[in-house]
């Protein structure tokens, strides 16, 4: 297993990140067997989010049972507004995980910075849970550019955490060079365009080429993490052959992934554009049971109404 220098925290993580959001799909014993194997195969990051229904509760279970908590580097996210729903979500995520702290402790898809002078909002909270020894470090995750930008440029924060993947325009791929240059640990998340990417070796050798980079593989399937482990045991570069395969993913799926970011809202038809644009890869990766229901089913309805206007 390789490791890269996380930034200025000083921590040694993995090159392969093992991502919460399909641990909603599995089950409590599954759980527990997948980070068995991460650990066994040197994986040392797991990243997970309070909004991802019981994905920090069946990981914190699997870390005590395993006695393994003190071997991953493990981090959340909160999705709160205020100092107070923040000094709650993180109660909650700590009482989940099993744990007095967390590694990372990241501000959840924010739409943009936080002021941190505001001794009431969410970045005092950040610093105080800092202080008081409930996290390491913190960061945030977004799906803007702009706030990722803004966030590793600003010196406040030490991770950043943003999609990309061998599909993403070249100013997405910018972004992890800046970090690196800025000393910010860099957290590459859809790092497979939510499941639009279906090659696990080129993907791979993708990121092979980026050396501060941390992509975080969403795993649900045994056979899942062994096409990542037997990258790395393989040792796998880029090829021409590896190179075609992403040539032609760019040419077929560049601009079809969405990030969700948002700059499409508000619709004046009143359709939920970023939530349904993306709906293929939230059945495939995330409990589909909320998108069954009538209003759901309502809500795609309003597809019918699109205008193609354009904007």
């Amino acid at each position: 297993m390789q490791y890269v220098d996380f930034g200025r925290t000083g921590l040694r993580v993995s090159r392969l990140g093992f991502g919460g959001i399909p641990v909603q799909r599995i089950d409590e014993p599954g759980t527990r067997a997948m980070l068995k194997a991460a650990h066994e195969a040197g994986i040392n990051y797991i990243d997970t989010a309070r909004a991802y229904t019981v994905s920090e509760e069946w990981i914190g279970q699997a870390l005590e049972e395993l006695g393994l908590r003190d071997e991953f580097i493990l981090a959340t996210k909160c999705r709160a507004l205020t100092k107070a729903e923040m000094e709650a979500e993180l109660a909650a995520s700590l009482k989940n995980l099993r744990t007095d702290y967390v590694d990372i402790l990241q501000l959840h898809n924010i739409a943009s910075l936080p002021d941190p002078q505001d001794p009431d909002g969410i970045h005092a909270a950040l610093e105080e849970a800092r202080k008081q020894g409930k996290c390491r470090f913190i960061g945030i995750t977004s799906h803007r550019r702009p706030v990722a930008e803004a966030a590793a440029k600003s010196g406040l924060y030490d991770t950043v955490q943003f999609p990309v993947s061998h599909i993403s325009p070249q100013e997405d791929i910018d972004l992890i060079d800046l970090c690196g240059k800025l000393d910010v640990g860099f957290i590459a998340m859809k790092a497979l365009s939510g499941g639009l990417i279906t090659c696990a070796q080129a993907a791979y050798a993708f990121f092979q080429q980026i050396p501060n980079a941390v992509p975080i593989w969403g795993i649900q399937k045994k056979e899942e993490l062994q096409q990542f482990l037997d990258c790395a045991q393989q040792g796998i570069t880029m090829t021409p052959e590896l190179q075609a395969v992403i040539e032609k993913d760019r040419k077929e799926l560049a601009g079809n992934f969405c990030r969700g970011c948002g700059y499409c809202m508000p619709c004046r038809e009143g359709i939920q554009i970023n939530t349904i644009a993306r709906l293929p890869q939230l059945l495939r990766r995330s409990p589909w049971q909320q998108y069954m229901t009538e209003e759901w089913c309502k809500e795609m309805e309003k597809v019918e109404n699109c205008r193609r206007c354009g904007a």
